[in-house]
């Protein structure tokens, strides 16, 4: 049994990592993250229970720990929830601001009453505190199921089992053995994360296989390697001390893999704290390489309907600071990328065939953002000057000074320091004159229109009329 419960600890913390590290900035990642996190711990507290002597304390933090995952999907099937379904986002900041806070201090006074075993005073309220919204979460998500891509089926079909597993365990019903019934969540658990992370490879337009794929493999051989050893020395002895050891090294070993972007990032920073431009071009690098598993094979971006090639154009715009991600987007395979790139080679010879370009993924992605700027521009009203804020301005500045310029206007952990005064300009008029919302809704018109430019441009190369 605990092979099968360290096994089952890795699979859930190396997942809920995996998607961390897929997009750090996505909510849907992050929430679905901390579940499968969550969840992990709980496998741990469930494998210490049998070596700790008296350890009542044990099954009630287990417990407390069983709400984490039940609030993180109901934020989840939030953010599945269609743009146009009236309160989404109403429901979205009541989910943050109240519902998680409530539901953590209602999760520590049970472990402090003795678990879902303890007081029903307590332990009944926590129930319905944890399970009531996810069953709501659900029924919004069927009732807006036309307006959602039908996978959402599945997604749904694995949250209602979750919710029954979960429900067997804090209504006590004692039908079933407890590890059987976390073995039924941990895999709805797990089905709902790799769901959730297609969908956002599919969003992105990339492959999720390869990517996955050479992350769970290194981090099976990181955590056979480390934790392989404290196994044999358990065979001799086993006790609550080795079994959190091997616990503890199995979670070393898989997020040292996982996250290792980020660590080198940080080790770069103490390593060469005068040299910035050397910690940036480092980071690109790496990047790129992470990104590069994650590259779909060849588009026929000629052939996608419209709209795809919308949703793809406006992927990329989001992505125009961040050149790992562009090297992802299909947009980077556009005929123009490639003729440009062969030209600015061989400038008297153009090229015939796009498909025999000899060029790396980082060339194409910087050429894709140089077409994407110049889309930009072409937005930019004729009247003169760097900034306005008539209506003919509008698809310009919602595009040009948050992607190009980088401003957040609505973060209240953005850096503005140091900004021209145009952009001090364009940071004030946003933040007392434009909503959020209404931002958004330009953004998406501004990026059809340079979606428009990209398809007139992108497949009328200057090679195909020589």
């Amino acid at each position: 049994m605990l092979a099968a419960a360290v096994g089952a600890f890795g699979v859930a913390w190396w997942l809920g990592l995996y998607l961390i590290a897929r997009d750090p900035a996505k909510p849907i990642l992050r929430r679905t993250a901390y579940g499968l996190l969550g969840y992990s711990l709980v496998i741990a507290c469930e494998a210490l229970i049998p070596t700790v002597r008296a350890a009542d304390w044990l099954p009630a933090v287990r417990d407390g720990l069983l709400c984490v995952p039940a609030v993180a999907w109901t934020g989840v099937l939030l953010r599945l929830l269609p743009d146009s379904a009236a309160g989404r986002d109403a429901a979205d900041v009541w989910w943050r601001r109240v519902l998680v806070p409530v539901t953590m201090l209602a999760a520590a006074g049970l472990v402090a009453t003795g678990g879902f075993g303890g007081s029903p005073a307590v332990s009944v309220p926590v129930a319905v505190s944890a399970l009531a919204p996810l069953a709501g979460g659900f029924g919004w998500l069927v009732a807006s199921w036309r307006g959602v891509r039908p996978v959402v089926g599945v997604l749904l079909a694995a949250t209602l089992f979750f919710g029954l597993g979960v429900s067997a365990l804090v209504l006590g019903a004692g039908w079933l053995p407890t590890w059987s019934v976390l073995a039924g969540i941990g895999a709805d658990l797990c089905l709902l994360g790799v769901v959730v992370a297609a969908f956002d490879a599919f969003s992105e337009g990339e492959t999720l296989r390869p990517d996955m794929q050479r992350s769970a493999l290194t981090a099976v051989v990181a955590a056979v390697l480390f934790g392989g050893q404290i196994a044999l020395a358990m065979s001799i002895a086993r006790s609550a001390v080795m079994v959190s050891l091997l616990l503890g090294s199995v979670a070393a070993a898989v997020a040292v893999q996982v996250l290792a972007n980020p660590l080198h990032g940080l080790l770069d920073r103490l390593s060469f704290p005068s040299a910035p431009g050397l910690q940036t071009e480092r980071a690109d690098l790496r990047g790129v390489a992470d990104a590069l598993p994650r590259r779909a094979a060849t588009h026929h971006l000629a052939e996608l309907p419209p709209d795809e090639f919308d949703r793809l154009t406006r992927r990329a715009l989001s992505h125009y600071g961040d050149l790992a991600r562009l090297v992802t987007s299909p947009l980077t395979e556009l005929p123009l990328v490639a003729w440009r790139l062969d030209s600015a080679t061989s400038p008297e010879k153009p090229m015939r065939d796009h498909r025999h370009a000899a060029t790396s993924p980082i060339e194409r992605a910087t050429e894709l953002k140089a077409l994407l700027l110049e889309s930009i521009t072409r937005l930019k009203p004729p009247s003169g000057g760097d900034f306005g804020v008539s209506d003919e301005w509008r698809h310009y500045n919602a595009l040009y000074f948050p992607y190009v310029v980088g401003l957040r206007p609505y973060s209240q952990r953005a850096r503005n320091a140091g900004l021209g005064e145009t952009a001090r300009q364009a940071l004030k008029w946003f933040q007392t004159q434009v909503p959020e919302r209404t931002l958004h809704n330009w953004q998406n018109a501004a990026a059809k229109l340079v979606a428009d430019d990209l398809r007139a441009r992108g497949f009328s190369a200057p090679y195909d009329r020589v």
